[in-house]
């Protein structure tokens, strides 16, 4: 049965890992490699997923296969987990995705950016209500790819099923502006990882988007303790680790110009090292060079050096 939205906000005030979609060489989903890695991020304390998300190659995905990999996490996890699903795109589809999602008994939905290249603001919240009348299941609006007045964010978080914004936008200016005018019980997730945990937090952030801890999670935990406990020189600390392979996510890769290119490949080649399952990626994205899988492997053992120098 779907967590309660009360329920539903007391998983978001933690560390949401997103579940990456593992693709073998012919690009087919390995929905037993998927059900593997949540169990083991759940065993490990994680207790809030994030499935057929950007970082799951959401846009890579047909719409029954953003059912079926929800549905597999969904199988996989305790109930006590929070399972929030993707959806975007058009209102018809959204809305069609959702009732997909609604018969898996997914706890909310996490609305995907806008892929529109001409968004109005206006236009954008009531593409929102649209998705609120449409399902019972709350919203989780993903502010991401688009710079929004914080009107707007105040009018979004006053949508009544909205429980919590994904906050993805390198302002925490806004950030604290909009927490300010917003409604109280959203609860505002950074959605940049780990490295904006610190300063979002002080704005009013009460949980975060894995990055490092997508493979690694007992950083986001002991990272989210020290948030919690406002203990800052420990939660820069921490932060500080996930830096180095957090900044290789960012960079174009080979043959290319386009920043962020390689975020995901680095990523599952962080699950392979961690012994989970990352697995291929489909086009767009492109698989990492051999260069830029040495690095990722050298951050890696820097990783784990700082974890048991720091966190175990």
């Amino acid at each position: 049965m779907p967590l309660a939205d009360d329920r539903v906000r007391s998983r978001l005030r933690g560390v949401a890992v997103g579940l990456l979609t593992p693709f073998d060489d012919d690009l087919e989903i390995r929905h037993d490699r998927l059900e593997a890695n949540a169990k083991s991020l759940s065993g490990d304390g994680i207790s809030s997923f994030l499935a057929a998300a950007n970082i799951s190659e959401y846009h890579s995905l047909s719409q029954q296969e953003r059912v079926d990999v929800t549905e597999t996490a969904a199988d996989a996890l305790p109930d006590s987990a929070c399972v929030l699903a993707g959806v975007g795109g058009s209102t018809k589809a959204a809305t069609d995705l959702m009732d997909a999602y609604d018969r898996v008994g997914v706890d909310a939905m996490m609305v995907m950016p806008p892929d529109h290249t001409y968004v109005h603001e206006r236009g954008l919240i009531r593409y929102y209500e649209k998705l609120d009348a449409a399902t019972d299941t709350p919203l989780v609006p993903y502010v991401r790819g688009f710079d929004p007045s914080v009107s707007f964010l105040r009018d979004l978080s006053r949508i009544e099923g909205v429980v919590g914004v994904k906050y993805a936008i390198e302002d925490p200016v806004k950030l604290g502006s909009a927490v300010a005018a917003a409604d109280d019980d959203v609860v505002w997730v950074d959605g940049l990882a780990e490295p904006y945990a610190v300063s979002f937090w002080n704005e009013g952030i009460e949980g975060f988007s894995a990055g490092v801890s997508n493979f690694r999670p007992e950083i986001g935990l002991a990272l989210f303790d020290a948030l919690a406990a406002e203990n800052w020189e420990r939660a820069r600390e921490i932060r500080d680790l996930t830096l180095p392979f957090q900044a290789l996510r960012g960079e174009t890769g080979q043959d290319n110009d386009l920043p962020g290119a390689i975020s995901v490949p680095v990523v599952k080649k962080g699950l392979e090292l961690a012994g989970l399952h990352g697995g291929s990626v489909r086009e767009p994205i492109r698989s990492l060079s051999t260069e830029d899988e040495r690095r990722a492997e050298e951050l890696y053992e820097e990783l784990d050096d700082g974890i048991a120098r720091v966190i175990d």
